[in-house]
C-alpha cells in the first residue's frame, strides 16, 4: 500500500470523513480510498451495535462497483447457530482480531467462510472497532487476490481502525440520539429537539386532529392481576393502536398509564382537514377491529378487552413544558381538554368511538347524533357523535 495515501486516508477518518454525508457513503468512499491506495479489497462490513428496543444492529456491506447494503439485525440474531459460528461472534464478545487465510485447515470451523471460499475470496480479516465507552463494533475485509492480503496490507488496514472506530463512534451517537428521541418522545418532536428547541417555552401553535383513548376497566383490572400481567396487557394493547397511528400519519405524544395521547399534524398552507381526520378515522377503525380481537389467556380464562376513543380537531399548543431542568415535551391546550372530556363521555355511553361536532363535520357520512352534553370547565354543551356501526355494549 502507498504510505502517504494511507496517510491521508487516517487524515480524512480524522477529520470527520466529512465528504461523507451518510453511513453508506462513509463505508463506500474509505473502500475506494482504500482500493486505490493498492489494497485488493474484494468485500468490507461494517457492523454497528446500537440502541433501539427492537434493532440490535446495523450492517454495511461494500462489494467493487455495486452500492452499500444497509442491513439491520434483531436480538434472536445472538442466538443463532450463523452468529455464534461466526469470525464476528469473537469480535464482539472478546474485541479481538480474526484473521484466516481461507485455505487455512482452521477457516473451516467458520461456515460463513466456507460461503467466502465459494466466492473465490483467498483472505478474511475481521477487525473490532472499540468505541471510547468500552463497546465493541466489527469490521470485516476480504481479498481474493491470490496469496491473499500482505503483511504490509495487514499493517495499513490495522493502523486505520482507530479513526474509524471513532467515526463510527460518532455516527452511531448521533443515530442512537436520533432513535431514542423518536422512541420516547415521537419522530416529529424528537426532530425538533434536535434541532435546538430544547428550552421551557419553546412551543408552537399547531393545527391537528387529537386522538385520545384509555383502556375499559384498567383500574379492576390493575387490581385482581400481578403488575408484571397488567405491563404485558397494556403493551399488547398499545401495539393495537400504535401501529395504525404511524401509519396513518399521527404521532404518540403520550402513555398516560392506560391512556394514549396522540396528534395528526394539519398541514396550514394547504388545510387538508378532511384528508387528515379521514385517516385518523380509518386508525381508529383499525384499532377497534385490533383490541376487539385481542385475547390473554390467565389461567383457564380468556380475557377480552374494550377501549375508548376520543377524536376532536383543534389548534393546540406544542413544544417544551415544564419545570427547572425538566421538560416535557407535549402539547395543552382546550382542543386537548375537550378531547380528554369526550373521552369520558364515550366511557358512559359504552361507546368505543366518539367524535366532536368539529371532527365529525369533517368526515362525510357514518356518524350519528348523540346528543349534547354539558363539559366540564366549558361554558356551553358540546354535540357529541358517535359511529352509526357501532352497537353500544351495555
Amino acid at each position: 500500500m502507498n504510505p502517504q495515501d494511507l496517510k491521508q486516508i487516517a487524515e480524512w477518518l480524522i477529520d470527520g470523513a466529512r465528504s461523507a454525508v451518510t453511513p453508506p457513503q462513509m463505508m463506500a468512499q474509505i473502500c475506494e480510498r482504500l482500493a486505490g491506495a493498492g489494497l485488493p479489497l474484494w468485500r468490507a462490513g461494517v457492523f454497528v451495535r446500537t440502541l433501539h428496543p427492537d434493532v440490535l444492529g446495523f450492517n454495511f456491506i461494500w462489494k467493487p462497483g455495486a452500492e452499500v447494503t444497509v442491513g439491520s439485525a434483531d436480538f434472536d440474531l445472538l442466538e443463532s447457530p450463523e452468529f455464534r459460528n461466526s469470525p464476528l461472534a469473537i469480535v464482539f464478545g472478546k474485541g479481538r482480531e480474526v484473521r484466516h487465510r481461507i485455505d487455512d485447515p482452521e477457516s473451516k470451523r467458520f461456515p460463513f467462510l466456507d460461503d467466502m471460499r465459494a466466492e473465490g475470496v483467498t483472505d478474511y480479516i475481521a477487525l473490532p472497532l472499540l468505541a471510547t465507552d468500552g463497546s465493541v463494533h466489527a469490521s470485516s475485509w476480504t481479498t481474493k487476490h491470490q496469496g491473499g492480503f500482505s503483511d504490509e496490507q495487514l499493517s495499513g488496514l490495522r493502523s486505520l481502525m482507530p479513526p474509524l472506530a471513532r467515526v463510527v463512534e460518532i455516527t452511531d451517537q448521533r443515530r442512537k440520539a436520533s432513535i431514542l428521541l423518536d422512541t420516547y418522545v415521537g419522530n416529529r418532536a424528537g426532530e425538533r429537539i434536535l434541532g435546538g428547541q430544547i428550552r421551557r417555552g419553546h412551543t408552537e401553535t399547531m393545527h391537528a386532529a387529537i386522538w385520545l383513548s384509555d383502556l375499559r376497566g384498567f383500574t379492576a383490572l390493575s387490581d385482581r392481576l400481578p403488575a408484571e400481567t397488567v405491563v404485558d396487557i397494556l403493551n399488547r394493547y398499545f401495539d393495537c393502536q400504535v401501529s395504525s397511528i404511524r401509519t396513518h400519519g399521527g404521532e404518540v405524544l403520550k402513555f398516560m398509564g392506560d391512556g394514549l395521547l396522540a396528534v395528526f399534524p394539519i398541514a396550514e398552507q394547504d388545510r387538508n382537514i378532511e384528508q387528515v381526520c379521514a385517516r385518523v378515522l380509518e386508525a381508529a377503525h383499525e384499532s377497534r377491529t385490533s383490541v376487539e380481537a385481542m385475547q390473554y389467556p390467565i389461567g383457564e380464562t380468556i380475557e377480552r378487552f374494550r377501549f375508548g376513543v376520543a377524536l376532536h380537531v383543534g389548534k393546540i399548543l406544542y413544544g417544551n413544558i415544564g419545570g427547572g431542568n425538566r421538560l416535557d415535551f407535549t402539547c395543552i391546550g382546550p382542543a386537548v381538554n375537550l378531547a380528554a372530556r369526550l373521552e369520558k363521555i364515550a366511557g358512559r355511553l359504552n361507546r368505543t368511538i366518539v367524535a366532536s361536532a368539529g371532527f365529525a363535520g369533517m368526515c362525510g357520512g357514518g356518524w350519528t347524533d348523540l346528543g349534547e352534553f354539558p363539559i366540564a370547565g366549558f361554558s356551553k354543551a358540546e354535540r357529541v357523535y358517535g359511529l352509526t356501526d357501532e352497537t353500544p355494549v351495555g
